[in-house]
């Protein structure tokens, strides 16, 4: 069998495969890269805050998850935000505690409090299917990471994201002309046809005026290369999304190193819902772990952004964003230390640090448009609708060829 013939039919069969898929989630990933702001106008009332008269002042974290503590006396509030854009609502998660409906595995409850005055404004439970506006941008989330199907739906789509990435590079390749031949005469050496470039150029370009298949033939061709690099990255960053087992090996087996996480510390045979240190002490002592490790690593802490209570590990968690973060709304630079001891457990900083680490952080924050504002989440919502375009041209394009096969089938038989 031919190459490009075995390329063509491989490239075919995972685009027929992958077509639907794609369509969603790129589709839906062009309104995830306005999360934040969709979820925002959609719930006002439960994502929005402002200064009222007699409290101009946000209120101390410790102070906020008091509150939430006395308004969820049967949850246990775990994770506590250290910061929050300007206008907008505190978000807290709470889990259950033993003898409570829900598990300690995952949370529960997402809860949105006032900043400046404590008070509840709701909850809601993310990825829950509702017909109310608090619920909409939390589904499509669910929908673009895992169809809405749980832990069968994040497979699927890490499957799907480990073809699409092998497709990338298929399709790139389809795009390549032949190499020029030389030609059986008495020049020795002399080359026939265009060069190689002047044919590839015309990959590039799109055909408006020469029929409806031949144009849609161009945006499937055309519209793949303007785009390749950013199709690679969304491609592979969605395997390290949803099969990170499957990124993270084959990454090392490239030869990049990765840093310890807070993932590879051992649990404790049993939850331990309370704390050896109370959050006062651990968000000292995690302030404190920070400022020497920043000392140490020469990088500079910008905002803190987060502290979390691991039951099933008993340790703690602080975030802050960093000098060494490339995304901006998000901090991950944080350091892991025993909620009963304050020992430091771990470090991880996003860039720097490992060389795997650093490619990850970049394309994960490409992939969510974590960087560089508006500007670049118009481009990647712009790219979701790319995404999804292809995949409707190369079906309108395999549903072409399947009727010409058809008819030079007939045309054989009679």
């Amino acid at each position: 069998m031919r190459l490009r013939p075995a390329v063509t039919r491989l490239h075919r069969w995972f685009g027929l495969s992958m077509a639907g898929f794609l369509f969603l989630a790129g589709l839906s990933g062009a309104f995830l890269a306005w999360y934040e702001e969709l979820d925002a106008w959609l719930s006002p009332a439960l994502l929005k805050a402002q200064p009222v008269t007699g409290h101009e002042h946000v209120l101390a974290p410790l102070v906020l998850r008091a509150q939430v503590e006395r308004a969820y006396p049967d949850k246990l509030v775990n994770h506590i935000p250290l910061s929050q854009p300007a206008g907008r609502s505190a978000v807290f998660y709470v889990v259950a505690r033993p003898g409570q409906p829900g598990t300690p595995e995952a949370p529960v409850l997402q809860v949105l409090v006032h900043p400046y005055t404590g008070q509840v404004l709701g909850e809601r439970v993310l990825g829950e299917i509702g017909f109310d506006p608090k619920h909409v941008m939390p589904f499509i989330y669910r929908l673009h990471h895992s169809l809405a199907l749980g832990t069968a739906g994040i497979i699927l789509l890490g499957a799907m994201a480990i073809l699409w990435t092998v497709d990338c590079f298929l399709g790139f390749w389809l795009t390549l002309p032949a190499p020029r031949r030389r030609l059986e005469s008495a020049v020795p050496g002399q080359l026939t046809g265009k060069p190689w470039l002047v044919k590839w150029k015309h990959s590039w370009s799109i055909r408006w005026h020469n029929g409806a298949y031949k144009r849609n033939f161009d945006l499937h061709r055309a519209g793949g290369l303007w785009i390749w690099p950013m199709l690679v990255v969304l491609a592979w960053s969605s395997v390290a999304f949803n099969l990170s087992p499957v990124y993270y090996s084959t990454m090392k087996s490239a030869g990049l190193p990765f840093q310890g996480t807070a993932k590879s510390l051992q649990a404790s045979g049993v939850p331990q819902f309370e704390p050896g240190l109370d959050w006062s002490q651990a968000l000292k002592t995690g302030r404190e772990l920070m400022s020497a490790q920043a000392l140490a690593r020469d990088f500079k802490t910008e905002r803190e952004d987060l502290l979390y209570y691991d039951v099933r590990k008993a340790t703690f968690s602080y975030y802050v964003r960093s000098s060494l973060d490339v995304r901006e709304k998000v901090g991950r630079t944080h350091v892991v230390f025993d909620a009963h001891t304050g020992a430091l457990r771990s470090t991880w900083i996003p860039t720097g640090a490992a060389a795997g680490d650093t490619l990850t952080s970049w394309i994960t924050a490409l992939h969510i448009a974590g960087m560089w504002g508006q500007p670049f989440q118009i481009f990647v919502t712009l790219m979701g609708v790319l995404v999804a375009m292809l995949s409707l041209t190369g079906l309108v394009i395999w549903q072409k060829k399947r009727l010409l096969r058809r008819k030079a089938d007939q045309a054989r038989r009679h």
